[in-house]
């Protein structure tokens, strides 16, 4: 265990050096401003060779009207290590151990091996208050499945992340064989299970093929901040909070996300109908066992109209963003009344954030679903609780006709017929797995592609404006194809 020196002077502080280096960061939310951070709680990890300290810090960003809270791992290191630099968070000085070198973690191979050995139980979290004492707050839990005894090798922090930090682990078991983990630590926290963790262990346990093995996972608590970010002790009234802080599980290396097989495709004219057909079959199959693992409630009427009230919120909110969208007010409206009138499926846990991005297309052939967090910026909640499967659904289908648009945007090709033979394909796939076909109910899947499509506009005018034309085209094409009068049978609905 690692000796602490408590009362020593840090210059500058490990709040000031976060302070200054966190505002840069992708994963940092508030982007453009300034982070105000106030330390929540911090444990530790040992270094067996007992040169490195590795310290994770749990602190509320307080710059904005609420607090946010912040996982920041750290190690600290007595000499610089030119391949970390990339990674430096600062430099202060030890009023005891002198200058002392602070990086990013995750990035540190140290921090890397020694967190994937308290992942599968072979090592507790350390206190940071006192030397020699372990902290009881911070609990591992190794994959029930996962048999594999695995030691880090290498480490690499996946690139391109918006919301949390990937590291690949390059391992090996007591065999010697290769086994790659890929262990995602959780920048922004909130109080509760994340749904990453939750969803893909009910289906591993429950004997699903379509998700990576689950290696383990790390959760811990915090006292939560108050108003200013200061956290308040138990005595004074101060609550405690629990989530989860990383979640470790197979990677699985050669292989390719969907997007970028579906936009090859696209680009050669090739055929997409198999593989889009079983995705569908593999989307249901996970649909059908996240049921059957986590239960399901019935979709009452007034669920109902909350849903298709919310689609029309964020309807009015996008055309007041983009006015092009009030041209289709009355057909919008036609949809949104339409849905709530049909059958509505029972709600259950869901994908929540399901796009070509998200699956992984494997060397057999199979498609493997990553990442059940659902989407980022919404509370975790609201991530936590049943949904439509039927959203899951329209995602996928507004992922193939972005990756069409995008060829489009590109180019003066058209890929209408690619996007309509694949969108139909998945959705057989889908029928003929689940026995229930979407297409049933083309009210309720028209408003979820509306509302997705709503997202998507307001999010490209914001980010990326030159790209608005493939969802204002696509609620064109929703619009124009809907009947005007909600008296249609949805047999009559395309």
């Amino acid at each position: 265990m690692a000796e602490l020196h408590k009362g020593a002077d840090l210059t500058p502080t490990k709040l000031e050096l976060i302070e200054a280096w966190m505002g840069t960061q992708r994963w940092y939310a508030a982007k453009g401003t300034s982070p105000s951070v106030r330390r929540l709680a911090s444990w530790r990890l040992g270094d067996p060779a007992g040169q490195v300290g590795v310290e994770v810090l749990i602190v509320a960003d307080v710059s904005g009207s609420v607090p946010v809270i912040y996982q920041v791992p750290l190690t600290y290191r007595g000499a610089p290590v030119p391949e970390l630099e990339p990674a430096l968070v600062g430099v202060m000085e030890h009023s005891v151990l002198g200058t002392r070198w602070v990086y990013d973690a995750p990035h540190d191979p140290v921090y890397a091996a020694q967190l994937l050995e308290l992942v599968q139980g072979r090592v507790r979290a350390e206190s940071s208050a006192a030397s020699g004492e372990l902290d009881d707050t911070v609990v591992a839990t190794p994959g029930p499945t996962w048999s594999r005894s695995v030691t880090v090798r290498d480490s690499k922090v996946l690139s391109g992340e918006q919301s949390n930090t990937s590291v690949i682990l390059q391992c090996v078991d007591a065999e010697g064989d290769l086994v790659p983990v890929i262990v995602k630590v959780f920048r922004m926290l909130s109080a509760g299970e994340n749904p990453d963790v939750v969803l893909q262990s009910a289906l591993v346990e429950h004997g699903s093929s379509r998700v990576p093995a689950v290696v383990g996972s790390v959760a811990g608590q915090w006292p939560e901040p108050g108003p200013s970010g200061e956290a308040a002790a138990a005595d004074e009234g101060g609550r405690t909070a629990y989530g989860h802080f990383v979640f470790a599980q197979e990677f699985l290396p050669g292989v390719e996300d969907a997007w970028r097989v579906a936009l090859e495709a696209v680009r050669a004219g090739e055929d997409f109908s198999g593989p889009a057909r079983a995705l569908g079959e593999a989307t249901a199959e996970v649909h059908a066992m996240l049921a059957d693992a986590l239960g399901t409630t019935e979709t009452t009427a007034e669920m109902a109209r909350d849903i298709v009230a919310g689609m029309r919120d964020r309807y009015a909110a996008a055309a007041a963003e983009v006015g092009a969208l009030h041209d289709h007010e009355d057909a919008v409206s036609t949809i949104f009344d339409a849905a709530e009138q049909v059958s509505w499926p029972a709600l259950q846990r869901i994908h929540g954030d399901y796009h070509l991005g998200q699956v992984l297309h494997t060397p057999d052939g199979g498609w493997i679903l990553l990442d059940f967090e659902g989407e980022p910026l919404r509370p975790l909640t609201e991530r936590s609780q049943p949904d439509q499967r039927i959203r899951d659904i329209a995602g996928m289908l507004r992922s193939f006709d972005y990756a069409g648009g995008a060829v489009e945007h590109s180019s003066t090709a058209t890929a209408r017929d690619w996007v309509t033979t694949a969108q139909q394909s998945f959705l057989d796939g889908y029928a003929a797995q689940s026995g229930e076909d979407p297409r049933d109910r083309a009210a309720l899947l028209a408003a979820f592609e509306l509302d997705k499509a709503m997202y998507e506009v307001v999010y490209e005018v914001r980010n990326r404006p030159s790209w608005v034309d493939i969802p204002l085209a696509a609620i064109e094409r929703l619009a124009s194809g809907f009947p005007t009068s909600t008296t249609t049978s949805q047999e009559d609905t395309p």
